[in-house]
């Protein structure tokens, strides 16, 4: 199997994929190998699938993702369409998954389809898994979202009457390849040193470099201070944030309101100290200290062209140099084993690090509804004082 020659990319991006409620596919020239019986249809409703979550780039890219895995898996090696996959095929995909051929891995992301003489075609230099480490390893997360997404699209074209049953979950429950935890895993945030060395560093950005980095310092503010998702930042179809959406309320307290995770709408409170960020933010872009009611200029913006950023992967950018200045100092400092931890950290980290610290002095009903956690159980996980109880206890106890 591993002398498999690697498929092309099956589904554009997020900016070029074409809707296909309104152009339906009629054919897959682009795709190479010999698809099976209606492979059509598997593409068409894949296609509908994967376009209904154009509201989140990174949901897209995720449910694009672990999608065409799976097609790749089942047109070229199961050779059968996805209504014909029973529960003991997709036990064979998961080990599939684990360990994909040799050349279906490549060593870097680079671009799904390129232009050639004014086409745009697959390139062959894009492979489906990637590694940059020489071994490609599936963590237990991966192999939580490829049953997760690939449920949710079997339930999809249940409702589509495409097919009768799913499969995925038929052998979810009791399935050897999802661990069942006692508890809530350990949330990953930074230290207080971490994260004291990261906003340095951002800060020694912004005075080294205003017109570029005014607009880093703000970013990881925002993410630290509000709890912010990195979707909740960048322009989609579903959410443009603007300045506008700082809001004062009657009392003269400022709010941010935002759309995140699962469409919903919430209203962050916002400190004096995120306050004070903002404007320092407005200044260096020439705005006035705080924003007028319905001011539609973008939150975060473009530092070549106009309108806001519409790309995650840039404010990972961002962040990513951040953490990566950070690292270096605390390495020259003496920090090294922080500074390895610091090299793991993810953007996430830092909405988690901000619920982490509010949580110890404030309620956490307040912190819960500025999160926009779906229930207190989920802002508990950011309370340590049961788990520090706990090794306490386990401290003393004699072994001999």
């Amino acid at each position: 199997m591993n002398k498999i020659k690697s498929p092309n990319a099956f589904f554009d991006t997020f900016d070029e994929m074409p809707n296909p409620f309104k152009n339906p596919v009629s054919s897959l020239d682009h795709i190479a190998g010999d698809p099976p019986a209606d492979a059509l249809s598997d593409y068409q409703y894949a296609s509908e699938f994967i376009f209904s979550y154009r509201g989140s780039p990174d949901t897209f890219a995720t449910y694009r993702r672990e999608i065409e895995h799976f097609l790749h898996w089942c047109w070229l090696i199961a050779r059968k369409s996805v209504n014909k996959i029973l529960r003991q095929d997709f036990e064979s995909y998961i080990e599939f998954a684990k360990h994909p051929p040799d050349l279906w891995i490549g060593e870097k992301n680079v671009a799904r389809f390129v232009v050639r003489s004014g086409d745009r075609v697959a390139n062959k230099e894009w492979r489906p898994y990637v590694s940059s480490t020489g071994e490609y390893v599936v963590s237990q997360a991966a192999i939580q979202s490829l049953f997760s997404v690939l449920s949710s699209f079997y339930n999809f074209l249940i409702q589509e009457n495409y097919i009768s049953s799913n499969p995925v979950s038929q052998m979810r429950q009791k399935s050897k390849y999802l661990r069942k935890h006692q508890s809530q895993g350990k949330v990953r945030r930074l230290s207080p040193l971490q994260w004291d060395y990261v906003i340095e560093a951002a800060d020694a950005l912004a005075k080294e470099d205003p017109a570029a980095h005014e607009r880093t310092l703000f970013i990881m503010t925002a993410l630290y201070a509000m709890y912010l998702r990195i979707s909740e930042l960048v322009e989609t179809p579903r959410w443009q944030p603007q300045m506008g959406h700082f809001q004062m309320d009657q009392e003269e307290n400022w709010w941010f309101v935002t759309v995140g995770k699962g469409n919903k709408e919430r209203e962050i409170s916002v400190s004096d100290a995120m306050l004070e960020g903002l404007k320092r933010y407005r200044a260096s872009r020439g705005l006035p200290h705080l924003p007028s009611p319905g001011e539609s200029s973008p939150l975060i913006h473009k530092t070549r062209g106009k309108g806001g950023i519409t790309s995650t992967r840039q404010i990972r950018g961002i962040v990513q140099k951040c953490f990566n200045l950070a690292g270096e100092k605390m390495r020259k400092e003496g920090f090294t084993e922080d500074a390895e931890r610091l090299g793991t950290a993810t953007v996430h980290w830092l909405r988690h690090t901000g619920i982490s610290e509010d949580v110890k002095s404030r309620p956490r009903e307040h912190v819960r509804d500025d999160a926009g956690h779906g229930s207190s159980a989920i802002t508990d996980r950011y309370i340590d004082v049961e788990r520090a109880e706990r090794h306490a206890t386990a401290k003393q106890k004699i072994i001999r």
